[in-house]
């Protein structure tokens, strides 16, 4: 039997076996459990984090033998023929190969007719943001109004490409990055059941490389069994990525600490012998970098991966919180840039000295007022500033209700200037009302996916931005009192088309080309063209 790669061969086969994603499981389940099931579902999320996974496995629940249910059987001839990917009634669809609405017109053409063997049709569409603008206008109807027997399942890695018509149309659900120890452990668990020997110190290797991605973390953990032949060693799997050793970057930020540029040059010397790649090396030292300054703000960071704490909280006691600052930031454009230097190695060592021959303007020099030169050369080793106590915060901005008159909400969400998922959120709340400083929405219930607390304070501080005065969001689920934007862009886009359909049908030509050749007005073909490009 010819061997199957990891990545395929551990792949959940029901909600109990996947990792990470528990608030999409667990909205999963009980819509599963209670029959409260939508039609048309959206996931989102980068590479290799399970949407194409849940998908299958949400058709599966959905076709099992057994009935509807969040826990499919895995043995009746539906699990199975799903599992293998032979199913007649699951129709996978790659968008990214099927752009064209000629494409999407004949895959639309089967869905009124009943599925062939299981209790509904699902229709998985991978990376569907792929699809064309005439693609989505023909999906919209049937997305909105499909047959009872029609399930849409929808995945992408970049919703933002997405309209807001389709957004609106289905429950959408993001899946969040995978942490490293969450990976490493789930390779520790497949290198015991695959009975591979394996070092904890290289699986959280494997897991850091993977950057979010299971997939990437099995794909690696493939490469590494490859690579070293039996056991998997920290050495050996540092050596097959290029990363470089814990050590090495902890002594470049402790010389950076001291100033010493000689001791610098010399460690990238003795790291250079080991053929490193210098982008995860700044990459290592931007992140330990950025737990440092959340040390010395919060007092803790949760680093979630095989760092302790007390490396970073002694690195936090050797910088001051303006290095600290500085050194992470031109940590990040050095790494940007390093393509743009003469070669890995002399650009990253540029990247360490940039960092020693500037620093922050301190208190002592009076940059802050006197607007002179932030940049000073160093002499020695840096001292941290004395500790100077913190003044209250300020009072809360007194409300001006008098002056206060109810918004055109969609008007004011793009005066806003939110973007992404905050603006996303906005765009399908509805205003209700204000109270004293609390400005009261109401988010469409298939939205509710995007309500999170960052979203709805990035909101507020929008919102008393442009109020200039300090306001908070309260959202409800269900309660609209008027349209959101989404909302009424799609009413808007429905009435323009529809008047569009009346203005043809009751065109001359269009009568006389009806009556004289017996032509037919394929009116889903409409499309709407933005009155800025019609000139």
């Amino acid at each position: 039997m010819s061997y199957l790669v990891l990545a395929r061969k551990w792949r959940p086969k029901d909600f109990s076996d996947t990792v990470g994603q528990e608030h999409v499981l667990q909205a999963l389940i009980n819509a599963l459990d209670s029959g409260r099931l939508h039609h048309a579902y959206l996931f989102t999320g980068t590479r290799g984090v399970g949407k194409t996974t849940i998908a299958r496995i949400l058709a599966k629940a959905l076709n099992c033998e057994k009935g509807v249910t969040s826990k499919p059987c895995g043995e009746c001839s539906a699990c199975l023929e799903i599992d293998e990917g032979r199913f007649v009634d699951l129709i996978e669809v790659d968008a990214a190969s099927k752009t064209k609405v000629d494409d999407t017109r004949d895959l639309l053409d089967n869905v009124q007719y009943a599925p062939a063997r299981g209790r509904y049709k699902v229709y998985l569409i991978d990376e569907v943001h792929m699809l064309s603008k005439s693609s989505f206008n023909a999906l919209l109807k049937t997305l909105e109004e499909p047959p009872p027997h029609v399930k849409f399942l929808l995945a992408t890695t970049d919703p933002q490409k997405l309209p807001a018509t389709v957004l609106s149309r289905c429950l959408q659900f993001n899946l969040k990055r995978m942490t490293p120890r969450l990976m490493s452990d789930r390779l520790a668990h497949i290198c015991t059941a695959e009975s591979i020997e394996s070092e904890p110190a290289a699986l959280a290797l494997l897991a850091r490389a993977a950057d979010g991605s299971m997939r990437d973390a099995l794909s690696l953990l493939d490469q590494a069994i490859a690579y070293c032949g039996g056991t998997i060693e920290e050495s050996q799997v540092a050596l097959m990525l290029g990363t470089i050793d814990r050590d090495h970057v902890s002594r470049l930020l402790r010389l950076l600490g001291d100033s010493d540029a000689k001791g610098i040059i010399d460690a990238i010397g003795e790291i250079d012998e080991q053929f490193p790649d210098y982008s995860r090396l700044l990459d290592d030292v931007a992140r330990d970098l950025q737990r440092a300054a959340v040390y010395q703000l919060v007092g803790t960071c949760d680093s979630d991966d095989d760092i302790e704490e007390q490396d970073i909280a002694t690195l936090a006691a050797a910088l001051t919180p303006e290095d600290v600052q500085l050194f992470y930031q031109i940590a990040v454009m050095g790494r940007r840039d390093l393509h743009l230097a003469p070669d890995p190695r002399s650009g990253a060592e540029m990247t360490f000295l940039r960092m020693l021959a500037f620093r922050p303007a301190s208190v002592e020099t009076g940059a802050g007022s006197t607007g002179g030169s932030a940049v000073s050369r160093p002499s020695g080793k840096r001292k941290k500033p004395a500790t100077i106590a913190a003044e209250p915060d300020p009072a809360p901005t007194k409300v001006a209700s008098e002056a206060w008159q109810d918004p055109d909400w969609t008007e004011l969400v793009a005066k806003l200037g939110l973007s992404g998922a905050a603006r996303l959120l906005a765009s399908n709340c509805a205003f209700l009302r204000r109270d004293g400083n609390t400005i009261c929405l109401g988010l469409d219930p298939r939205s509710e996916s995007l309500l999170t607390k960052p979203r709805k304070d990035a909101l507020a501080v929008a919102l008393s931005r442009h109020f200039s005065e300090q306001l908070i969001v309260d959202v409800s689920m269900g309660a609209e009192a008027s349209e959101t934007p989404v909302q009424q862009e799609s009413r808007m886009a429905d009435e323009r088309i529809e008047a569009a359909r009346q203005q043809l049908e009751s065109d001359p030509n269009v009568k006389a080309m009806k009556d004289i050749f017996g032509a037919e007005l394929k009116t889903e073909t409409i499309e709407l063209i933005n009155p800025s490009q019609s000139d």
